[in-house]
């Protein structure tokens, strides 16, 4: 299977712009119906914004409508966010990519504990069991970062030998909140607010708690087998914040993607070089830190999301200031995403037909 990198291979002229605009318009409406829950889009092109619009509703019962500064659950495109706690601890001196995480999560059995390194947590070579496949799903409370150790603590083998093949595991990032947490003193809302939120300016933007309150949240919606919709905000792992817990808009998501390309919190380019990349999955991209990493020339970006009631996607060139941002309070909500990627492609923009089908590899 062949991904081509997305660039934009002409500046968008005005009547370009307004013609793109009227067409992803129209693409986004029709996929909405009147009063529904929906979506939002950021496109940014050569450093230029040429898109960033809400449509649908936040929330239904209330009527509150979508903008760009509604907040949406990221869930797998949290990851990023959580990758760069550790690569912040990391340039801190506060822990090593080679360090095994038996040195700060003790509990695991020493025989996984000590062959695993933080490294292999980042770029999915872990072969931790995946907890979902193992959690019990007669529980109804919701389970928490810790609980996923507790869980862990009792397998006894992994996927494979650490570090010789890639399998995407939601359990690798919530042991790196806890590592977070067990290396910083923080909880891992503190230190994901004090280290990357504020400095960033992200003043919505949070870890998700039970008890804290979202600016402008976005509820979740899902589509039963007749494809209507109901409320489906929460599951029993929602509450686990290190594989899926930030909530955010597109305003601040802008500012994130602009740290990235500047170097504001880190050197991103030069941490990716330290990582080591030695292992492809199947699409012929690398992992890590938080993204899908396909470097052919220009190194390219990607990752989605997709949890009980939303599904997000983020396509960021670093080196061509191009990013594609899409937020979706419902479920499975990925077909305006691929249409949209196609009306890019056919107004001058050069989309990978493929790279949709990225979403299939993240949970």
């Amino acid at each position: 299977m062949k991904y081509i990198l997305l660039f934009f291979s002409i500046m968008i002229s005005h009547t370009a712009f307004a013609q793109l605009e009227k067409r992803l318009d129209s693409v986004i409406n029709s996929s909405i119906q009147q009063g529904e829950p929906g979506l939002a889009l950021y496109v940014e092109a050569n450093g230029k914004t040429i898109y960033n619009k809400g449509f649908g509703m936040a929330d239904t019962e209330n009527k509150k409508t979508i903008g760009p500064n509604t907040n949406f659950r990221l869930a797998s495109v949290s990851k990023q966010f959580t990758a760069m706690c550790v690569l912040l601890l990391e340039q801190d001196k506060k822990l090593s990519f080679e360090d095994p995480i038996s040195r700060y999560l003790p509990e695991l059995p020493q025989n996984i504990g000590n062959k695993v390194l933080i490294r292999h947590l980042i770029t999915h070579t872990s072969g931790i069991i995946d907890y979902e496949e193992v959690m019990d799903n007669t529980i109804s409370t919701p389970l928490l970062d810790i609980d996923v150790l507790n869980i862990l603590k009792t397998q006894e083998k992994t996927y494979s030998i650490p570090g010789t093949e890639f399998r995407y595991s939601n359990s690798a990032y919530a042991l790196m909140a806890l590592i977070v947490e067990r290396v910083s003193g923080q909880t891992f809302p503190q230190y994901m607010k004090e280290r990357i939120f504020k400095p960033l300016k992200m003043k919505r933007s949070l870890v998700y708690e039970a008890t804290a309150a979202i600016p402008n949240r976005s509820l979740g919606f899902a589509r039963d087998k007749n494809m209507k919709l109901y409320a489906n905000d929460q599951s029993t792992t929602s509450a686990i914040k290190g594989d899926g817990g930030v909530y955010t808009s597109l305003d601040d998501y802008k500012k994130w993607t602009h740290s990235l390309w500047k170097g504001t919190l880190l050197d991103l380019p030069s941490v990716l070089k330290r990582l080591n990349f030695s292992i492809k999955e199947v699409t012929g991209s690398y992992y890590g830190p938080g993204w899908f990493y396909f470097d052919k020339g220009n190194p390219a970006l990607f990752h989605s999301g997709s949890t009980c009631g939303f599904s997000t996607y983020s396509v960021n060139i670093p080196g061509q200031k191009t990013s594609i941002v899409y937020f979706s309070n419902i479920a499975g909500n990925s077909e305006p995403f691929k249409k949209i990627l196609e009306v890019l492609s056919t107004e001058g923009i050069n989309s990978p037909s493929e790279v949709f089908s990225l979403h299939q590899l993240t949970r």
